[in-house]
């Protein structure tokens, strides 16, 4: 156990004697203390048990963030709550300007291929988003967002082994709303967001929402001439409500995404082997496969509610979702077609979740079944301009896959209050998943293949390397879960639950059969499994002027499944001149940390907020191939935890003040978030020395994200009558270079063309302004 562990685990135990201690001092000085009642500030609702719950009463760690804060912080997407949760990471995939890559106590997926099941759950009004593609949503129209940490599985529809992320949008009001926001800022931004609903009879109602995000690039790609890291996007939300019945309420919504902001190439971070130089500006590429990115993601959802009587309501959530996406993946990141990929992905899921909610007496839980028929597919071709001096030709590799997701799962959750202090939960989960996939490589001779792109008549099939059809695993597991909670006095609450995850297996939609003698592609990966505990206080103290809530947590992390991407030697010469993808049940890990999350009410004015977040992780086993036997051997030494910084923490001070003479009310924040350096796959990248490889002979930087604090800062205006809302908005003010994502694909110079060395950023320093006008 590290230092610096000890030390929060002290501080952890200092909160909680801090929390027992509080009542007594504040009976004994009550009279003198100022008091912060509920009505001072805002009292956060959360739905993270299925029941509407105070934050500070809820037995979960839980991030809640409500509309109104994250409209005065200026946040733009979903991945700006890694700011202010701890122990997560949520980032932008590489290639990408719409898929997700999230991580919640080192647990999480990093590769965000069709077909892979994420580790972290992403449901938007309790509808599970079963891929990443199209998942970094904006926020606009919403009531609030909620990050889970740790296995959850007995509450929800989906089993998720590492946590969930809750997207809330708001119901309709009684009255008529609308609303109406403009943002301008850097790089010529010009967002323009509507809002509203209204009631159309006694018992009905109509809302909607639409956004247009438009932005140019942060850089330019030097080939083409177009912006680089632009945005362009456009999303709309209808959704009706209905209450035929004072006990009956039906909701159906439909949503659509369109993004067409440009395709990410990364920025080379090496020369190229005919002289190109690196580019100065990190946001720049050189990319020739293309600008055209196009990411379409749609869906609809009928939720139908009954309150069967006082006690018990029956739910139903019904819902379907597809997204197609067509990208250029330009890796080398130069002008020649070195390494070029062109890809195309689509996705559809169809769910059906039933349940019931009780709460009488000193009972109440949620019960339910859940199905989900989902399919996705993905094809590229991987186009290599030169394979071998004198060859005369370039090489061009078809990949394919198809796969069928359906999942059959009953769960249920049941809190007793044995008295008033004391409470027990107890909940299980049965899922059986059944996985169906096909897989296809083919090698061609030429740029790109007849397969991917029929138009190509240059291009000459070489071989069928693999061509694997109605592969086929069922996976099945009981997951149970326990919590034990006692509320020592009516502002601190204690409690301990143990909870286990799980995640089912599949098979590389990339794998080849051709390196792989074992039968591990045919045989695909197996499940995995995450047995989490958590001690934890939830408390308020000095009269209302603190929240605190603490946790300490241990996971261990079984079975885990490992992706390799490595290079591979295709024709027996000792040289790698191919890459292979391999999905291990490799892993063995343990997870050991500390959250530390609340809100000071230094006066009526004055607010700071704060969290930190500690985890050792530690890869305790790691069987992979030995090069040279083949035989499965432990190389956890050369292994590494991937998007899990040991520390991470941030703190916000926010002063909010009423304007004389009823002219509105003013807020001023300011921001500071922390994280460590840390690694983004399973496998260092931390550069390689002058000489160690000798098509680059001056060797390469480390690619890897480095410790670095942001500070953003908001200025924020509303009228007295809560109708105009002006704010201004900075966001990474040092202007820090934050690495997110990285392409490390080095093969041998026989190849004749350049491999993979480029990172993706984090946005630099930005302002925006935001006028909102609400009725």
């Amino acid at each position: 156990m590290t230092h610096g562990f000890r030390a929060l685990l002290a501080l952890s135990a200092a909160t909680t004697a801090l929390a027992v201690a509080a009542p007594a001092v504040h009976a004994q000085d009550g009279a003198a203390a100022a008091t912060f009642d509920d009505d001072d500030r805002e009292r956060i609702l959360v739905t993270a048990r299925r029941r509407e719950e105070s934050l500070q009463d809820t037995p979960v760690a839980v991030t809640a963030v409500t509309a109104d804060q994250l409209d005065k912080s200026g946040a733009v997407d979903i991945t700006n709550l890694q700011n202010v949760a701890p122990n997560v990471t949520f980032v932008i995939s590489r290639g990408s300007n719409s898929t997700l890559t999230t991580f919640i106590r080192g647990i999480g997926q990093q590769d965000p291929l069709w077909g892979f099941e994420p580790g972290v759950g992403l449901y938007v009004d309790d509808v599970y988003v079963a891929r990443p593609q199209g998942a970094v949503l904006d926020i606009f129209d919403i009531e609030r967002v909620e990050v889970l940490r740790g296995p959850q599985g007995t509450l929800y529809g989906r089993n998720t082994i590492g946590g969930a992320i809750k997207y809330v949008t708001a119901r309709h009001s009684d009255e008529p709303e609308f609303r109406a926001k403009f943002n301008v800022g850097s790089y010529n931004q010009f967002d323009q967001i509507l809002s509203g609903s209204t009631p159309l009879g006694e018992n009905f109602s109509i809302g909607g929402a639409i956004a247009r995000y438009r932005r140019d690039g942060y850089g330019e790609n030097v080939f083409t001439g177009a912006d680089h890291y632009n945005k362009d996007s456009m999303s709309g939300r209808i959704s009706i409500e209905a209450t035929p019945a004072d006990n009956l309420f039906f909701r159906l919504t439909g949503d659509w995404t369109q993004d067409d902001s440009n395709a990410k190439h990364g920025h080379r971070r090496i020369p190229g082997e005919d002289g190109e130089p690196v580019l100065s500006d990190i946001f720049d590429t050189a990319g020739s496969l293309g600008d055209r990115n196009d990411v379409e993601t749609k869906g609809f959802s009928l939720l139908g509610e009954w309150d069967f009587n006082d006690a018990v309501t029956l739910k139903s959530i019904t819902a379907y979702r597809e997204g197609e996406t067509s990208t250029p993946i330009d890796f080398d990141a130069l002008p020649e077609p070195d390494f070029d990929v062109p890809a195309r992905y689509r996705d559809d899921q169809f769910t059906q979740e039933f349940q019931i909610l009780f709460e009488t007496g000193r009972w109440a839980g949620v019960a339910g079944v859940y199905y989900l028929d989902a399919n996705a597919a993905g094809e590229f071709d991987a186009i290599f301009q030169e394979v071998a001096p004198g060859f005369g030709t370039a090489l061009s590799a078809y990949t394919a896959g198809d796969v069928d997701k359906e999942s059959i799962a009953a769960y249920a959750d049941v809190t007793f209050d044995i008295n008033d202090r004391w409470s027990f939960s107890l909940g299980g989960r049965y899922t059986e998943d059944k996985t169906v996939a096909d897989i296809r490589n083919e090698l061609w001779f030429g740029l790109g293949t007849g397969t991917f792109d029929p138009s190509n008549t240059k291009s000459t099939l070489a071989s069928v390397r693999t061509n694997l059809v109605g592969l086929e695993r069922t996976d099945t597991k009981f997951t149970p879960h326990a919590s034990l909670s006692f509320a020592a006095s009516d502002d601190l609450n204690l409690y301990a639950s143990f909870s286990q995850g799980f995640k089912s297996g599949g098979f590389d939609p990339r794998g080849r059969t051709d390196l792989d003698p074992s039968g591990r592609v045919q045989a695909g990966f197996a499940p995995e499994t995450v047995d989490s505990y958590e001690l934890g206080a939830k408390g308020t103290f000095f009269n209302g002027a603190l929240d605190l809530n603490t946790a300490v947590f241990f996971a261990d992390y079984t079975d885990q499944q490992i992706t390799l991407q490595q290079g591979a030697d295709s024709d027996n010469d000792d040289i790698n001149d191919t890459f292979q993808s391999i999905v291990l049940n490799a892993g063995a890990s343990e997870y050991t940390g500390v959250e530390v999350e609340g809100a000071w009410y230094i006066s009526s004015d004055f607010t700071a907020t704060f969290s930190l977040g500690y985890i050792d992780a530690e890869i305790t086993e790691i069987l992979a191939p030995d090069p040279v036997t083949g035989d499965l051997v432990d190389q956890s030494s050369s292994f590494v935890v991937q998007n899990t910084p040991e520390l991470t923490g941030a703190l916000s001070l926010i002063y909010t003040r009423d304007l004389p003479d009823n002219r509105g009310e003013i807020q001023v924040s300011g921001s500071a978030n922390y994280r460590d350096d840390y690694y983004i796959f399973n496998i260092t990248n931390d550069g390689f020395a002058p000489g160690a490889i000798a098509s680059y002979p001056a060797g390469g930087p480390s690619l890897e994200p480095e410790a670095r604090t942001v500070f953003d800062a908001s200025a924020v205006w509303t009228s007295a009558d809560d109708r105009w809302r002006f704010g201004v908005h900075g966001r990474n003010l040092g202007d820090e270079e934050i690495r997110v994502a990285l392409y490390n694909f080095l093969t041998a110079s026989r190849l004749g063309a350049d491999s993979a060395y480029s990172n993706f950023y984090a946005p630099p320093r930005t302002f925006t302004a935001s006028l909102e006008f609400r009725y």
